[in-house]
């Protein structure tokens, strides 16, 4: 392949049923992912912390992203202790109708990171972060967390923790397609790694992690080397930009917000797939099914 752009066998034949009427489209699902930086070595560039998603997922397998996973409606009904901007402040930037939807996008922004990589931004006041998490009550939070046992909400008061929105940055939203049978509203965050805390592979989706260069992962799938679907590479080219983490946390204020949804034509005996804004995503199939 030309790069490590995902693409799965089955696009052409859904985007035809959705193009004929055939196929009606999935209500997307909100979701949170999280861009997590750290100073590179020597004072180098910034490095990501990335995940490979098992090979035997039904869902990009293979493919290189960041921490993340759905909002748990049950973080929308109960306040929990808040330090950064205010809720309303933070429906306004994710463009949600209302404070308690915006309350569960960054706290399914937050849990994620600390289920998949171990890494908790939130600390018992509002100006600190907790230490190390790899502790067994720790590890038996997290794993209750992750079967849904209780809500983030619920484990942030019963521990009473702060959630450290002013350490969350809003840096895009992308929608998957609407011939995707499991569709997501993605918003995609940067934050920085807290001192003292380290990451680790806690996912059990990933079957590797990595801290990595955004430049060099980019370059990873120029080459097609490693696969990725258009957010995370689109998200990867922009973090290049900026020299450390604190850059990039101070440029997100300034990130397109617009949602980011692909668009199935048929042109000229194509299909053509766009992703408004993102042209080196666009994809050309032909109606005999090759590409």
């Amino acid at each position: 392949m030309a790069n490590g752009q995902w693409y799965p066998p089955e696009w052409p034949d859904r985007i035809r049923a959705l193009a004929s009427g055939e196929l009606t489209p999935a209500t997307p699902r909100r979701a949170a992912t999280v861009m997590l930086l750290r100073d590179g070595a020597d004072q180098g560039a910034p490095e990501v912390h990335m995940l490979r998603r098992r090979a035997s997922m039904a869902f990009a397998g293979g493919a290189y992203a960041y921490p993340g996973g759905g909002v748990d409606p049950r973080d929308d009904d109960r306040l929990v202790r808040w330090a950064g901007p205010t809720r309303a402040s933070w429906a306004a930037r994710l463009g949600v109708d209302d404070e308690a939807a915006a309350q569960a996008i960054v706290c399914a922004a937050v849990r994620e990171t600390y289920e998949e990589a171990g890494v908790l931004l939130a600390g018992p006041t509002p100006e600190t972060v907790v230490g190390d998490t790899t502790g067994a009550d720790w590890e038996a939070d997290r794993e209750a967390l992750v079967a849904r046992d209780v809500s983030f909400a619920e484990f942030l008061d019963r521990r009473g923790l702060f959630l450290r929105s002013d350490l969350l940055g809003a840096w895009a939203r992308w929608i998957t397609p609407e011939f995707e049978p499991r569709r997501y509203d993605t918003f995609f965050f940067v934050a920085s790694l807290p001192e003292g805390q380290r990451t680790r592979n806690a996912s059990t989706e990933a079957d590797r992690t990595v801290w990595i260069r955004p430049a060099e992962a980019a370059a990873g799938y120029d080459k097609g080397e490693l696969l990725m679907m258009p957010p995370t590479i689109s998200t990867l080219r922009a973090l290049a930009a900026h020299a450390s983490p604190r850059a990039a946390l101070a440029a997100a204020p300034a990130q397109d917000m617009t949602p980011v949804l692909a668009q199935a034509h048929l042109r000229d005996g194509e299909l053509v797939l766009t992703w408004p804004g993102h042209d080196e995503f666009t994809k050309r199939i032909a109606t005999d099914g090759t590409r």
